[in-house]
C-alpha cells in the first residue's frame, strides 16, 4: 500500500540506479494505480491516473460522459446530475471526478462520498485498494521496470555490433558460454567458438559481437570467436596505421585456429603495409596471433593485377606460369615437381585459403603433369586431319593448349590466326568436338582385358557336359574332364613304374641266383683241386683249412650285389 512518501525521491533515485528516464518510471507508476483500481473497482469504469510533480504522487479519477438517457451507469451521466458538478456541462462533455485511495485523504474522501456518492456508487471501496491490489500494482512495476532495462540494453549494444567487446565468463549452459559484460551477459555459441580454444569460469573473453537481437526474454547479445571479423578488428587494435586508415585490409581469408590470410595496400607509398602490420620483430603480428591462440597469419601485399595478387597469394610456394580464364573465374597455377605439396598445403589448407582470399578458382599441377597434358593434347590434335604439326605448335604458341580449348572457341576468333580462313576454322573446331566425344566414350568404355587362354573341351567331355541332368556350366564339366583323364594318367603311368619295378627286381634276383650257383660251382671244383694237391704234396706239419659254408655264402652274396645292376627312375605323372 502506498504511503504518503513523495514519490519524487523514490523516482530520482531509481532513475540514476537503473539509468531509466524519469518519465518511464512515471508511466510506470500511473500504469500500476490505473491496474489496481480497475482491480478494486472494477474494469467497467472508465479510470485516469495522473502523476501530480509538486505533491509527488498518482491522482486517480472517474470519467463519465454527459448523455441525455443513461445506457452505462458506470460512464454515462444525465445533464440535470451533470450540472450539480459542473453547470456549464452539456450533452457530449466528459466530466471527471477525482477518487481518493490513500489513508491520508480519508476526510476528503467521506466529503466527496457526501456530495457524489449516488453518483461514483463506490461505496466501502475507496478506503483503499487491499493487499491484492498492491501486490498488482507491485507486479506492474517490477515488469515495466524490466523492460525498460531491457530496452536501454538493447539500445546501447545494437550499435555496437560489428565490433570488439571484452568481458568475463561466468558460466556454460549445454556448450555455450556466459559472459558477464557488466551491465549485460552475452552468450558465445557453440558454433562461434574455436575448435582448439578452451575457457573456465573467470577468464577473460575478447570476442566479435555477431549479433544483436531482441525477443521476449530481453536483447541477445550473441558473440563470436571464429568470425573474420574478429581477425580484422584485431589487427585494428594492434596496428595504429590500420585505425587511422592510411593502411587498409582489402581482404581475408580464415579458418578458424589454423590458419589466416590477409591482404593489406597502403594509400602513402611511404608506408609498407606490410611491415606496418608486422611491426617491430613482429610484435604487432605476434599479439594478434597470441590473442587467437596460436593461429598462423599469412600478411600478403594487395595488388590490382589478379596474377599478381593470385601469386602473393599462393606463397611461401613459387609459380612457374599462370594460364588464366577471366570467363568462369578460374586460373591454373602451374609450379615445380618440388613445390607441389607446399603450394597445397596441409589437407589442401593453402590452396583453400588462396582461393578465398583472390575470389578466384584455382587449380595446382606440377610441370611434370603439364607436359603429360601437352602431350596428350599434342597427340589429339595431330590424329585431326586438318592439323599438321607445324598448325599445332602455332596453336600452343597461342595459348590452344587443349583439344577442349579449340572447341570450345569460335570460328571467328580462329580465323583471325593468319593463314586460317573460316571454313577452316569451322572444319578444325568440328574435329576439336569430334575428338573430344571419341576421348570421353573411351573414357565411359575402356577396354576389356585380354581373357587367359581356355583348354579346349574334348568330343567326349562336350558329350559328357550336354548329358548332365542339371545342365552345369560347360567349363566346369571340361575342367573335371581333364582332371580325371590327368588322373587316369597318372594312375596309369605309376602302374607301369611298379611292374618294371618288380620286374627289374625279379631280374635281379635271378641273376644273383645264377651267379651264387655259379660261385659255388667254381668253389668246389676249386676244393677239389687243392685236396688233390694236398694228398699228392708232402706235408710240412699243417695244412690250410678249407673255407667254411658260411664264408662261401658271403662271397656269394658279395657277388650277387656287386652284379646287380642299378634300378632305373621311376616315371612321374
Amino acid at each position: 500500500m502506498l504511503s504518503s512518501l513523495n514519490l519524487n525521491h523514490v523516482i530520482e533515485q531509481i532513475s540514476k540506479d537503473k539509468g531509466i528516464k524519469r518519465q518511464i518510471l512515471v508511466d510506470t507508476l500511473k500504469s500500476a494505480i490505473l491496474t489496481a483500481a480497475k482491480k478494486v473497482f472494477g474494469p467497467q469504469r472508465e479510470l485516469e491516473a495522473q502523476f501530480d510533480n509538486e505533491a509527488g504522487v498518482v491522482q486517480l479519477w472517474q470519467l463519465m460522459e454527459v448523455v441525455d438517457e443513461i445506457g452505462n451507469p458506470f460512464r454515462e451521466i444525465e445533464t440535470e446530475t451533470a450540472h450539480r458538478i459542473d453547470e456549464e456541462s452539456e450533452v457530449g462533455d466528459v466530466l471527471g471526478m477525482q477518487i481518493f485511495y490513500r489513508e491520508e485523504d480519508t476526510a476528503e474522501a467521506e466529503k466527496n462520498e457526501e456530495e457524489y456518492g449516488d453518483i461514483l456508487a463506490l461505496g466501502s471501496a475507496r478506503k483503499g485498494f487491499g493487499r491484492i491490489a498492491a501486490q498488482t500494482a507491485k507486479q506492474v512495476i517490477i515488469q515495466r521496470v524490466r523492460e525498460a532495462e531491457r530496452e536501454i540494453v538493447f539500445n546501447e549494444y545494437k550499435d555496437r555490433q560489428g565490433e570488439l567487446i571484452t568481458g568475463i565468463a561466468r558460466r556454460f549452459e549445454r556448450g555455450n558460454i556466459i559472459v558477464d559484460l557488466g551491465r549485460a551477459e552475452a552468450i558465445l555459441p557453440v558454433r562461434e567458438q574455436c575448435p582448439r580454444e578452451s575457457y573456465r569460469p573467470g577468464d577473460r573473453v575478447q570476442a566479435f559481437v555477431l549479433e544483436v537481437v531482441k525477443d521476449g526474454r530481453g536483447p541477445q547479445i550473441i558473440l563470436s570467436r571464429n568470425h573474420i571479423g574478429l581477425l580484422k578488428k584485431l589487427f585494428e587494435v594492434e596496428v595504429p596505421e590500420i585505425y587511422e586508415g592510411i593502411v587498409s585490409i582489402r581482404t581475408a581469408a580464415r579458418e578458424p585456429g589454423a590458419r589466416s590470410k590477409i591482404a593489406v595496400a597502403s594509400r602513402d607509398s611511404d608506408v609498407d603495409p606490410v611491415g606496418a602490420c608486422v611491426g617491430m620483430k613482429g610484435s604487432r603480428v605476434q599479439a594478434v596471433v597470441q590473442e587467437l591462440r596460436g593461429e598462423k597469419i599469412d600478411i600478403i601485399p594487395y595488388d590490382m593485377d589478379p596474377v599478381r595478387f593470385v601469386i602473393n597469394a599462393i606463397q611461401p610456394a613459387d609459380v612457374s606460369k599462370v594460364i588464366m580464364d577471366s570467363d568462369v573465374g578460374v586460373m591454373e597455377l602451374i609450379v615445380p615437381d618440388d613445390q607441389l605439396s607446399l603450394a597445397i598445403g596441409r589437407k589442401g589448407q593453402n590452396v583453400r585459403l588462396a582461393s578465398q582470399l583472390t575470389g578466384w578458382r584455382l587449380d595446382i599441377l606440377s610441370e611434370t603433369k603439364v607436359e603429360e597434358m601437352e602431350a596428350r593434347a599434342r597427340e589429339l590434335m595431330l590424329g585431326m586431319e586438318c592439323l599438321n604439326e607445324e598448325r599445332v605448335e602455332d596453336f600452343f604458341r597461342l595459348g590452344y593448349t587443349s583439344v577442349e580449348s579449340l572447341a570450345e572457341s569460335a570460328a571467328e576468333e580462329i580465323s583471325l590466326i593468319p593463314g586460317i580462313t573460316t571454313e577452316d576454322a569451322e572444319a578444325i573446331i568440328q574435329a576439336a568436338v569430334e575428338a573430344l566425344k571419341q576421348q570421353r566414350l573411351a573414357a565411359l568404355n575402356p577396354p576389356e582385358p585380354e581373357p587367359e587362354p581356355e583348354v579346349e573341351a574334348t568330343a567326349e567331355e562336350t558329350g559328357e557336359a550336354e548329358a548332365t541332368e542339371d545342365g552345369g556350366d560347360a567349363e566346369t564339366v571340361e575342367a573335371a574332364g581333364d582332371d580325371a583323364q590327368e588322373a587316369e594318367e597318372t594312375e596309369a603311368v605309376e602302374a607301369a613304374g611298379d611292374e618294371a619295378q618288380e620286374a627289374e627286381e625279379t631280374e635281379a634276383v635271378e641273376a644273383a641266383g645264377d651267379d651264387t650257383e655259379e660261385a659255388e660251382t667254381a668253389e668246389e671244383a676249386e676244393t677239389a683241386e687243392e685236396a688233390e694237391t694236398a694228398e699228392a704234396a708232402p706235408t710240412n706239419g699243417e695244412t690250410e683249412a678249407a673255407p667254411s659254408n658260411g664264408e662261401v655264402e658271403a662271397a656269394a652274396e658279395e657277388a650277387g650285389e656287386a652284379s646287380e645292376p642299378e634300378p632305373e627312375p621311376e616315371a612321374t605323372a
